[in-house]
């Protein structure tokens, strides 16, 4: 994300597209578009099999669900990018259940997916099942799913994780380790 300046204006135009300001949001698209074509890459990238989904046409997406729908009350730019990240997973999930569904045989698993995210997740986990362990630990534990999403799917440090969702970096640490434990007990069937 962009310096402390430019969230504050992405903040305030956050702020004023939820109170009906349509012309704020034209003004907020440019900002995060770089950020939103980032996280695009990088979740193309540590997800193969989508290649016939490219980094622009997985930001319009995202984009296009953001502007489909009522302003979302964005608490700040963190916010947004963690938001958007998830629509990004939920494309992807959405195009691997379309990719094993019988009537088109496919077979499509994510064995490496769980390797780049760096969890202790056995091998052979496809990407539906992670997935539902992530839905499940953001039921669980929301702010410890938020750290594994702008960790791993925004690619943020500590100390950018911990300044977007208002804690201290050594929590968003102990978060993101304790997340470990709990996906690797939720996805073993020890939860």
């Amino acid at each position: 994300m962009g310096e402390t300046a430019g969230n504050a204006q992405i903040d305030d135009l956050l702020r004023r597209w939820h109170a009906g300001d349509a012309a704020a949001l034209e003004r907020l698209l440019p900002l995060v578009y770089a950020d939103l074509r980032r996280i695009a890459s990088r979740v193309l990238d540590i997800t193969p099999g989508h290649a016939t989904l490219q980094t622009t046409a997985l930001v319009h997406e995202v984009l296009l669900r953001l502007l489909g729908r009522e302003p979302a009350a964005f608490e700040n730019a963190g916010h947004l990018l963690n938001t958007a990240a998830r629509m990004m997973r939920q494309i992807l999930v959405s195009r691997a259940r379309a990719a094993t569904a019988d009537k088109r045989g496919g077979q499509w698993h994510r064995d490496d997916f769980a390797d780049a995210l760096d969890l202790p997740i056995p091998d052979g986990t496809d990407l539906i099942v992670l997935d539902q362990a992530l839905n499940d630990l953001h039921e669980a534990h929301e702010r410890m799913a938020q750290v594994v999403q702008l960790r791993y799917f925004v690619g943020l440090e500590f100390a950018q994780i911990a300044t977007a969702l208002g804690t201290s970096e050594r929590t968003a640490q102990r978060d993101w380790l304790t997340a470990h434990t709990w996906l690797r007990q939720h996805m073993t069937g020890r939860a």
